[in-house]
């Protein structure tokens, strides 16, 4: 098996993002004097479900495709899932933020959302392909 290591350039890079939403929502705490849940705050609740959402697809996503990485798989596959990952997480608290119904919303939110949704189906699917 190969050590996966453009995957895990990549999920440094993405323990940043991660390290940033957190910041994000202590600083949202601080701000708003709450110190569990979200108070009623409707920003501070934006900022802890940007935090929550990455959190609940990152992982399993780097996975897959670290595994697809380690199975051999094409390097330009790996990097451009890894990117529309990348770009996807940091998309998708811009859009939470976004004003309602906005274009950005629709676009960053919605668009972050679906590209994360899509890397992780694809990573599967391959690997699936791959290993079956």
């Amino acid at each position: 098996m190969i050590f996966p290591a453009t995957t895990a350039v990549f999920a440094a890079l993405l323990a940043l993002v991660y390290a940033g939403l957190s910041f994000w929502v202590v600083a949202g705490r601080f701000s708003s004097d709450v110190l569990h849940g979200d108070g009623g705050n409707q920003t501070l609740l934006k900022r802890i479900r940007s935090h929550g959402n990455f959190i609940e697809y990152v992982p399993l996503t780097l996975i897959l495709i670290g595994l697809l990485e380690a199975s051999g798989a094409g390097g330009g596959l790996v990097t451009t899932l890894l990117v529309v990952l990348l770009v996807a997480r940091i998309l998708h608290p811009i859009g939470m933020i976004a004003p309602k119904n906005s274009p950005q919303q629709f676009a960053c939110r919605g668009g972050g959302i679906i590209a994360t949704i899509l890397v992780m189906t694809i990573a599967a699917v391959t690997l699936l392909a791959r290993t079956v």
